[in-house]
């Protein structure tokens, strides 16, 4: 699957924002359907604030150059998630996930998008999750 943005689409599924302590486990779960992460996959954005979005993960699980391994994806079935192992100051942002729809021929994109911030929440937020 390409990581260019290309032309998006307005259409978002919001997931919601998760918060969680320094140094913990963060998970943040995408779900689609069997025409655009089953088939394509999914990558994965981090937009600092007032920053463009960075490309985190693609195809999956594949980390760019540069990117620290605290970051890591995995797909399964048809949802991706982005997980963060040992939660830093600086990984709070906004994060998407990205996919294209194969049912419309490749033309229209599956995005979705979730918050982390680093303070002490609750663990569990709309398919957003934080482990100790």
């Amino acid at each position: 699957m390409g990581t260019g943005e290309g032309a998006w689409d307005e259409t978002w599924n919001p997931l919601a924002s998760v918060s969680g302590s320094l140094g913990q486990r963060v998970t943040i779960s995408c779900s689609g359907s069997t025409n655009d992460i089953g088939i394509i996959g999914v990558n994965w954005y981090q937009q600092l604030p007032g920053k463009a979005p960075k490309l985190l993960i693609y195809d999956n699980e594949k980390r760019p150059s540069g990117i620290p391994d605290r970051f890591s994806g995995s797909k399964s079935g048809n949802s991706g998630t982005l997980t963060i192992t040992g939660l830093q100051a600086e990984d709070e942002a906004d994060y998407y996930c990205q996919s294209m729809d194969f049912s419309l021929g490749g033309h229209v994109e599956f995005r979705a998008w979730g918050e982390v911030r680093s303070k002490p929440a609750e663990p569990t937020v709309m398919g957003l999750t934080v482990q100790p």
